[in-house]
C-alpha cells in the first residue's frame, strides 16, 4: 500500500495503523508486489499528496480526484481517496482498507469533524478476485445508484473503475470516500476529444401526450422536493381548465399516459410495467416514467411553457 498521508505498511502488509496493532495478520508483506508507488513516488519515502493518473500532488490541502482516474501496472489494484488524504493497495486475498471517522485507527479518515460518522465507517476488502465494500457504522453507506448498504448485510462488489461512496453527517452533511479498481491497460477507455456527441435516445410525443405527461409531471419539472405525479383527476382537472373544449377527462389521461408507458416498456425501458414493480402499485409506474422522460430529454424543465400556451 502507498499511503499518501500515512506511515507505510506495516509487516504484514496492512497499512500502519497509530495507536494499536492491526487485526490478525492477513497480509503478507507485499507492498511491492501491490502495485507499487505511482510515478513520481517512492517506495521507501511516504508522498504527501494524492496520485492523479499515477502522479502525486504534492502539498496539502490540494489534491486531485480519483473521477479523472487512476494507473497501475497491477489490475486490480484499489485506489481510496476521500479530502484528508488517501491510499493504495495491490489485489490480495484477505487484503482490508479501514475507513472512518477515527483517524488513528483507519486507513482512510472520512468525516473526521463530524461525530454523525461512526469511527469506523465501512472496510474495503478482497476476496474471490475482486474488491468488496462493507458496512461498519450505524448509518448506512449510500453506493452507487442510491443504494444503502447497511451494516451487518452481505458485501456488495466494487466494479473495475470510479465509484463514489457516500458516509451520511450532521445538518445534511455528506462525506465522500473516492474508489477507483485499476482494469488492464488495454481495458481503459481511450479518449475521444474530437468524437461527436452522442445524443440522447429521445422518444417521440404527440402534442397532446406531450401536454399531458407535462402537467402530470409539473412537480418534476418545476424541481420540488420529493415530487410525486398528480392523480389522473387531478391532471384531466388542469388540462380542461387550460383546455375545456378538448374533452380531458381521467380515463382519458390515462389511456394516453398509458400508451407512452408500453412504448418505452417494449423498447427495453424496465420498471415501467405492473409485473415488474410489483403491487402495490401506486405511483410508482408514472413516477419511474417521469423520471426516464426527463432523464432522456424528452421531457425537459421549458416544456412548462406549454401550460402556458394552451
Amino acid at each position: 500500500m502507498t499511503a499518501y498521508d500515512r506511515p507505510l505498511p506495516d509487516a504484514h502488509g496492512r497499512p500502519a495503523l497509530h495507536g494499536r496493532t492491526p487485526p490478525s495478520p492477513k497480509l503478507s508483506p507485499t507492498f511491492e508486489q501491490g502495485g507499487g508507488a505511482p510515478s513520481g513516488g517512492s517506495r521507501s519515502t511516504p508522498v504527501h499528496g494524492i496520485p492523479v493518473h499515477g502522479i502525486p500532488v504534492h502539498g496539502t490541502p490540494v489534491h486531485g480526484s480519483l473521477a479523472r482516474g487512476a494507473r497501475s501496472p497491477v489490475p486490480g489494484t484499489l485506489f481510496a481517496l476521500a479530502l484528508t488524504g488517501g491510499v493504495t493497495l495491490g489485489p490480495g486475498q484477505g487484503r482490508e482498507v479501514l475507513f472512518g471517522r477515527n483517524r488513528p485507527e483507519v486507513h482512510v479518515c472520512v468525516g473526521e469533524d463530524d461525530p454523525q460518522v461512526s469511527r469506523l465507517q465501512g472496510t474495503l476488502a478482497h476476496h474471490d478476485g475482486r474488491w468488496w465494500v462493507s458496512a461498519n457504522g450505524r448509518l448506512p453507506i449510500r453506493c452507487a445508484g442510491s443504494r444503502l448498504l447497511f451494516s451487518g448485510e452481505e458485501p456488495l462488489p466494487l466494479d473495475t473503475g470510479y465509484t463514489p461512496l457516500f458516509a451520511a453527517g450532521s445538518r445534511g452533511r455528506e462525506h465522500l470516500l473516492e474508489v477507483y479498481v485499476t482494469g488492464t491497460e488495454s481495458a481503459r477507455p481511450t479518449p475521444r476529444h474530437d468524437d461527436v456527441t452522442r445524443p440522447p435516445r429521445v422518444w417521440i410525443l404527440t402534442e397532446q401526450e406531450r401536454l399531458a405527461l407535462v402537467v402530470l409531471g409539473r412537480r418534476y419539472l418545476l424541481h420540488e422536493p420529493r415530487p410525486q405525479p398528480l392523480t389522473w383527476r387531478q391532471t384531466a382537472s388542469e388540462l380542461g381548465g387550460l383546455q375545456p373544449r378538448a374533452g380531458w377527462t381521467d380515463k382519458r389521461v390515462e389511456h394516453l399516459v398509458n400508451g407512452v408507458r408500453v412504448r418505452l416498456s417494449r423498447d427495453g425501458v424496465p420498471w415501467l410495467t405492473r409485473e415488474e414493480v410489483g403491487e402495490p402499485v401506486g405511483n410508482t409506474l408514472n413516477d419511474h416514467l417521469i423520471r426516464v422522460l426527463m432523464a432522456s430529454t424528452t421531457l425537459v424543465p421549458m416544456d412548462l411553457s406549454l401550460i402556458d400556451m394552451a
